[in-house]
């Protein structure tokens, strides 16, 4: 039996992998964006092929974004989507960093692609299923100046990168959460319209919403096997099943039991009706209604009233106590008929009101049941009360209107509404408690305690959950909430309080706009075969020229061992000298009797001694050669040096054109300066702004980390429900309440709850409240 499910999913998974993808959904971004017909900065030019349409991304004011429409209709399709491939052609321009597509909705990135130049890397940025943004880098260089065909392909947690029908990298990530909100923005070429603009030409930019979608743009590599979603997705469904029969087999059981134990019983409906109890098919009258009872429920009608054929002398009115109207005598009052018992006010020549009747008839005695007399100018007549309708056309008898079985009523969640004469009442289900007139809930989740509201944001009950709002002077979305401060906190700094900032670690300042340089400081002490480097937050001991790490990767440098240059055939001396290794370094030795000339080879090229030149591949280092050694460094900037290589020093370029704007609008940077926003690294070049990943510390020996709030790299956590990233170990499953057994990284609402979700993690199993849901 258990081996049947396994044979099963093997047949299915053949099929999906020999049965071809369906047909290509498409998405034309050029096309959707009309492209080249009202976007200034962009100019039609010749592609890759010479009839094939291209565009030229020039400038940086332009504003190459989606309309709403365009941008929702693109998004409706992507929404949801964890199968999807990005394709395009481009030429881009050397030295450039941009922005090729971007998706996202005020800072929070759901999908964007970046090349840039000065990193020599490809980004993807991408929001994760738990929320949290995530960037995967690819070392690779596209900033050349030539043609590249492009695909990034993402199945599930499978993420493949093409570059000119030759894959490059595969790698198994977080996946991706294409849930993305309304009003999101689409941009071509550019992040926003200040920052991420690329300069080259694009070409061929689709989206295509299936997987393996590098076949249409390079037919000759043809699928071969399912993707990962495709086996994922059909174990989660034979999962699902799974959970859909055992909770099945739960509520046929329960159901079997009642069944038994209401077998031989006899079960007779009673009705009650203003404290009278009536037994099933009973029938009574109830003022002027016909009233039965019937499968335990009170059924009134009206009294049926026959038409009436009145003599001429007479005309039909209503009789106390009667329920129809029956024929009475008329009477002749100054010219106008009067049925007996009617009523008639007139006013006197000095204006005072007389009434004149032709019985004398206390009105008070006429209006009976539910119903009220009431003075009109025109004259004394009954009204029905609130909450009850007219059973007569003269409303002296009024029946009960029934709010709750005519859905008349405001009862909201978690009550029941019960009639009561004249209107209604919500009664609260057991265990809740009362929050205004119509609404219940279970509890009260401000007084007990149980939100996750901010210590500087105000709690409301609501049904079924809370809100949250941030208190004055705060501003957020209740669960999280800062204060305002007069001024910007730098480098991810917090604003706690107004005019305070608190720092990550490794920035100081008042705006943390200081990096603490650990190195310089004294902080640190890196073993002697290693050097301390200052980075954006932190440090770290790097091995020594001549030194690198044995794989243990110590944090002081204790790891770093010495490279034998001359077995490795690292060294640069010639063929006259010969290499002796050394310490961190080696030497070149000429043999005893010879005249050595101390020449260096470097790059297969001969290098005479004393030489001094530039790399080829960095105009930026200075090489010479001495005594069979090469010694290269970084060019020396004299920004008072008229003649200064701006290229290769960023920061003595004083023109306003190569400055930068901060990303929050108001700060201004030069060429060559550098900040850190967002757990971001940014450097301002020329002109352009460049972002990466600020790069951490290896975490090591840890199954599970997390960030904590305020910083950017991961820290060890042994509770694996604090953890915000595992590497998931599909041999450690979880057992649900069911029973039903499920992998490391899975995820399921628990049984008879809606809003709280579990997920599996190497074998722990944690719970808790999706605020989503409420």
């Amino acid at each position: 039996r258990h081996g049947a499910p396994a044979r099963v999913l093997y047949i299915i998974v053949r099929l999906v992998a020999g049965s071809g993808a369906e047909p290509a959904q498409r998405v034309d971004v050029l096309e959707e964006l009309k492209l080249g017909e009202s976007f200034s900065g962009v100019l039609q030019v010749r592609g890759f092929h010479n009839q094939s349409r291209a565009f030229l991304f020039q400038d940086s004011w332009r504003n190459v974004r989606a309309s709403a429409a365009v941008a929702e209709g693109l998004l409706q399709k992507l929404r949801g989507r964890i199968e999807f491939t990005l394709l395009l052609t481009l030429k881009q321009e050397r030295l450039n960093s941009g922005v090729i597509l971007s998706i996202h909705h005020s800072e929070q990135r759901f999908l964007e692609l970046e090349s840039s130049a000065p990193r020599n890397e490809i980004r993807l940025h991408y929001h994760t299923q738990d929320q949290r943004p995530h960037t995967e880098v690819f070392p690779y260089r596209l900033a050349d100046d030539r043609w590249h065909k492009i695909s990034v392909g993402v199945s599930s947690s499978h993420i493949v990168l093409h570059v000119d029908c030759s894959r490059i990298y595969e790698r198994v990530v977080d996946t991706p959460a294409m849930d993305i909100p309304a009003l999101s923005s689409v941009w071509l070429g550019q992040r926003n319209a200040a920052h991420g603009f690329y300069k080259g030409i694009m070409q061929d930019v689709q989206l295509v919403l299936m997987p393996q979608g590098h076949i249409s743009q390079c037919p000759d590599l043809n699928r071969t096997c399912p993707t990962c979603n495709d086996f994922h997705g059909l174990v989660q469904k034979i999962m699902e099943l799974q959970d859909l029969l055992a909770k099945t087999s739960s509520k046929l059981a329960r159901a079997e039991e009642k069944m038994k134990s209401l077998d031989g019983c006899y079960c007779e409906k009673t009705c009650s009706l203003d404290g009278e109890v009536y037994r099933e098919g009973d029938a009574w009258i109830d003022g002027c209604r016909n009233c039965t009872c019937s499968n335990g429920t009170v059924k009134c009608e009206a009294v049926y009233c026959p038409p009436l054929l009145c003599a001429p002398d007479t005309a039909p009115t209503y009789m106390p106590g009667a329920c129809c109207k029956e024929c009475q005598p008329v009477c002749i009052f100054r010219g106008r008929v009067y049925v007996e018992r009617d009523k008639k006010s007139v006013r006197d020549a000095e204006g005072n009101c007389q009434l004149f009747e032709s019985i004398d008839l206390d009105f008070s005695q006429i209006c009976v049941e539910n119903s009220e007399c009431v003075n009109l100018e025109a004259g004394a007549c009954c009204s029905c009360k609130d909450g009850f309708r007219s059973l007569r056309d003269d409303s002296a008898y009024c029946q009960d209107i029934d709010e709750c079985a005519e859905g008349k009523h405001y009862c909201r969640e978690n009550t029941v509404c019960v009639n009561t004469p004249g209107s209604f009442m919500c009664i609260c289900h057991t265990g809740y408690i009362r929050i205004d007139d119509y609404s219940c809930t279970e509890h009260d989740e401000c007084v007990t305690g149980q939100h996750d509201c901010d210590e500087n944001a105000l709690c409301f009950n609501t049904v079924g959950g809370h809100s949250c709002s941030c208190k004055p002077g705060f501003v957020g979305n209740g669960t999280v909430c800062r204060a305002l401060c007069d001024g910007l906190c730098q480098n991810g700094g917090s604003c706690i309080s107004p005019d305070t900032c608190i720092c990550q670690q490794g920035f100081t300042g008042k705006r943390c706009e200081t990096d603490i340089d650990e190195c310089l400081d004294g902080f640190v002490e890196c073993d002697s075969r290693a050097t301390c480097v200052n980075l954006p937050g932190w440090y770290h001991c790097e091995c020594r020229d001549g030194y690198h790490d044995n794989g243990m990767f110590s944090a002081n440098g204790e790891s770093c061992e010495d490279i034998d240059e001359c077995e490795m055939e690292r060294h640069s001396c010639a063929n006259d000298t010969v290499c002796f290794n050394m310490d961190g370094s080696y030497d070149c030795r000429c043999p005893h009797g010879k005249n050595c000339s101390g020449d260096c080879v470097h790059d297969n090229k001969v290098k005479h001694n004393s030489q001094i030149w530039v790399l080829d591949s960095d105009r930026c280092s200075v090489c010479s050669c001495q005594n069979g050694l090469v010694m290269c460094r970084r060019m020396v900037c004299d920004c008072d040096n008229p003649t200064a290589d701006l290229f290769c020093c960023p920061e003595c370029d004083p023109r306003i054109s190569s400055q930068c704007l901060h990303q929050n609008g108001v700060l201004t940077y030069s060429s060559g300066d550098s900040w850190v926003e967002n757990c971001q690294q940014c450097q301002c070049l020329r002109g352009e702004v460049d972002c990466w990943p600020i790069s951490c510390p290896p975490v090591q020996d840890c199954e599970f980390t997390a960030v904590p709030e305020g910083e950017c790299c991961p820290r060890c956590v042994t509770n694996p429900c604090q953890a915000n990233t595992i590497s998931n170990d599909i041999t450690k499953t979880c057992t649900d309440e069911h029973g039903i057994s499920r992998f490391s990284g899975s995820t399921w609402t628990k049984h008879g709850t809606e809003c709280i979700l579990c997920q599996c993690k190497n074998g722990h199993v944690c719970c808790s409240v999706d605020p989503l849901c409420l």
